[in-house]
């Protein structure tokens, strides 16, 4: 498969929703032209979101999670409860800088190999923001990374050296949204 200009690093930062959702659309639009991606999650982990059941039907779209699991995925996956504003996935639990750094080993080794074509660290910021994994180590992916391998950092609060470092960088801002409401996440959209 040619790979035209890809190897770039983009960052989706900011307050407002669509960081994982505009990389995930990244990897539904390459796999349409044959291109393989891997998301590596982090502090997610729930099996119920969309872009897990999804990879299942993808031979392009690959899914690893580095978090704690939610308690919650059964009931959610089956509809009986929906995705609230309860923040658990973000919560900083006992094992998450393991977890996270066992995240940033696989993903090193995925973003090197050449295999993929689009590796999406997604709240990866969040996790160098937390001080679950230093900004050193996520530099150094960058660099280390295949020259063929696009990379996409999703999450709040991107750190000023990923920032300058990268090649695309934008910032989602909140203007409005319904959860401010008391709307909790919907099926197929928020999760």
């Amino acid at each position: 498969m040619e790979h035209q200009n890809l190897g770039l690093v983009q960052v989706y930062t900011g307050d407002g929703k669509g960081k994982t959702t505009t990389a995930l659309g990244l990897a539904f639009r390459a796999s349409g032209q044959g291109y393989s991606s891997y998301i590596i999650q982090f502090l997610k982990g729930a099996h119920y979101l969309g872009e897990i059941e999804a990879s299942n039907k993808s031979p392009l779209i690959h899914v690893a999670q580095y978090c704690q699991p939610c308690p919650w995925s059964d009931e959610l996956k089956n509809g009986k409860i929906r995705c609230g504003s309860c923040r658990y996935c973000f919560s900083i639990h006992t094992d998450d800088k393991k977890r996270s750094l066992k995240g940033m080993e696989f993903a090193l080794k995925v973003a090197k190999s050449g295999k993929y074509d689009l590796v999406i660290l997604d709240e990866i910021n969040v996790t160098m923001n937390k001080g679950l994994v230093p900004v050193d180590m996520v530099l150094d992916l960058m660099k280390k990374k295949s020259p063929k391998t696009e990379l996409v950092l999703t999450g709040r609060n991107a750190p000023k050296r990923i920032i300058d470092a990268a090649d695309l960088v934008t910032e989602m801002k909140d203007i409005k949204h319904p959860m401010e409401e008391k709307y909790v996440g919907r099926k197929g959209i928020d999760y």
